[in-house]
C-alpha cells in the first residue's frame, strides 16, 4: 500500500522546461520550476528548482531544493538544499543549509534560528565570577 502524501509535499504548480514566466508567484504546498522564472516567490511550502531551470528571484518560502540554476536572495523557514547539479549565486537566510559535493554556491549565508530554539545558559555558567583574576592574567607566564 502506498503512503498518502502530505498536502505540503503535493506539487500544486509546475513550470515545465521551455516555459518562461516573469512576475510574482505565491503558493501553498509545493511548486516545481523546470523552466525560466524571473520575479518574486512567496510561499509556505516547498519550492523545487529542477535541473535545467534558470531562476532569478527573491524567494521567501518554507523550503527550497535546488538542482538547477538560481540567482537572488533566499529566505527559508525550514531548509535550503543545493544538490550536486545545483548552482546558487545569492544571499541566504536559513536555519538549515545543505550543500552536496559538486554543487556551486557563491554568496553569504546567515544561519537563522527560531527564538524558541535558543536556550539561555544557566545563570551559574553565564555569570562572571568577579573574585577571580582576569583570564589574560591567569594565562600569562
Amino acid at each position: 500500500m502506498l503512503a498518502k502524501k502530505k498536502d505540503e509535499d503535493e506539487v500544486r504548480a509546475f513550470l515545465g522546461k521551455g516555459a518562461e514566466f516573469t512576475g510574482k508567484l505565491m503558493f501553498d504546498g509545493a511548486v516545481r520550476i523546470d523552466g525560466d522564472f524571473k520575479g518574486d516567490i512567496f510561499g509556505n511550502g516547498t519550492l523545487v528548482i529542477g535541473e535545467g531551470a534558470n531562476v532569478e528571484a527573491n524567494i521567501h518560502v518554507g523550503s527550497v531544493l535546488v538542482s538547477g540554476e538560481m540567482r537572488g536572495q533566499i529566505e527559508v523557514k525550514k531548509l535550503l538544499k543545493i544538490y550536486s547539479s545545483g548552482r546558487l549565486v545569492g544571499n541566504v537566510n536559513a536555519p538549515v543549509f545543505s550543500v552536496e559535493e559538486g554543487a556551486f554556491f557563491e554568496g553569504t549565508c546567515h544561519m537563522t534560528r527560531n527564538e524558541g530554539e535558543v536556550h539561555a545558559l544557566p545563570r551559574e555558567i553565564s555569570a562572571i565570577d568577579e573574585s577571580r583574576e582576569p583570564l589574560a592574567e591567569r594565562l600569562s607566564p
